[in-house]
């Protein structure tokens, strides 16, 4: 994976001039690239070519982990993808989004309207302790909550709510401060979850961005320090419909616009901040590069690398749970693409 990542950018920063002297050769180190690098058979190869989007899980270190590729080539500029990636009015009527919103910069509580825990979740948070806790927080969490609240008390969900959403706000000041320590450690399972940690992990997946993106890399592990005048980064909350309960997330975006040729004209980094539920660490990269499949058509590819780390796919109930967990999500995203891929074309 390591040297795929590497080849992608230097087989698809070649497709701008496709149609010169030398495509030929280009196309046949995209074409290995995405054969033997990637699997894809030869009428694969020729569905991406001709515009259809394709989704594959890619090998994962550790049972735990789900690693998903995909890839698209849209006849439209890239910059018409940053703007329907960053339409929150758009996103709000999609059936996945219970609820979802852009922070205030700075954050303010006000902006946590709806950013709220179930019923069922706050019964849950009642018998919280470390190591045994149906949520996922911090220790600290679970016993500032233990001692706050007054469980017999009529407005028992407003106090949990709002307890959430003033230690939501304080910690995204913290990690707006300090960064990566900020975010601490989930102490619900036997074995504590260091999340610094677990992203650093995450993201050593993949060396593409240390060796092309150099910045970015930097930006992501140093953050808030290392920013550089061409990236920008945005915070949101969202509360998903995910498995058997919805999930409340905190995500931060970083986009980098390329500067030069050899870069794609837009990176982005959706890192995961925080997770009520199943996710430990969560890490989407997308590229936008610029590209020709013909003299017709000039546009860009979407590449998609998606990645996660989730507590309980190990052992036997696990394993079940891993290969109908990591079935939905290739398939999602292949129609993800192709969604995306007709929506920005229709726009043309």
């Amino acid at each position: 994976m390591i040297r795929t990542a590497k080849m992608v950018f230097v087989c698809l920063s070649l497709m701008i001039e496709f149609s010169l002297p030398g495509a030929c050769q280009t196309s046949a180190e995209l074409q290995d690239y995405f054969k033997n690098s990637i699997g894809l058979s030869h009428d694969q190869i020729a569905d991406i070519r001709a515009g259809k989007a394709i989704g594959k899980i890619l090998p994962s270190r550790i049972p735990d982990e789900i690693f998903v590729f995909g890839a698209v080539y849209i006849n439209a500029p890239p910059e018409s993808y940053l703007r329907f990636a960053t339409d929150f009015d758009r996103l709000r009527t999609l059936s996945e989004f219970v609820a979802i919103r852009k922070f205030s910069d700075p954050p303010q509580v006000t902006d946590l309207e709806g950013f709220t825990f179930d019923s069922d979740d706050i019964k849950a948070l009642k018998e919280c302790k470390p190591r045994h806790c149906d949520v996922q927080l911090p220790a600290l969490a679970m016993e500032n909550i233990q001692q706050s609240i007054n469980w017999d008390a009529p407005d028992l969900d407003q106090q949990v709510n709002k307890l959430l959403q003033r230690g939501a706000i304080e910690r995204l000041h913290e990690y707006r401060r300090i960064g990566n320590e900020a975010l601490g450690s989930y102490h619900d399972k036997n074995r504590p979850t260091d999340v610094q940690k677990q992203f650093e992990y995450m993201l050593s997946y993949t060396r593409v961005l240390p060796e092309y993106l150099p910045d970015l890399h930097r930006y992501l592990l140093a953050y808030p320090n290392a920013r550089s005048s061409n990236i920008e980064d945005t915070l949101y909350w969202a509360k998903v419909k995910f498995g058997l309960k919805p999930t409340l997330r905190v995500v931060q975006v970083v986009t980098m616009r390329g500067q030069s040729a050899n870069e794609p004209a837009y990176a982005i980094a959706e890192k995961q901040l925080y997770s009520s539920h199943y996710f430990e660490t969560a890490l989407d990269l997308t590229f936008c590069i610029r590209g020709s499949v013909n003299r017709e058509q000039t546009g860009f590819y979407l590449i998609k690398e998606m990645g996660s780390e989730q507590a309980g796919l190990t052992g036997v109930k696990g394993s079940i749970v891993r290969k109908a967990a990591v079935g939905r999500t290739a398939s999602s995203l292949q129609k993800s693409l192709a969604t995306i891929k007709s929506i920005l074309e229709q726009k043309q």
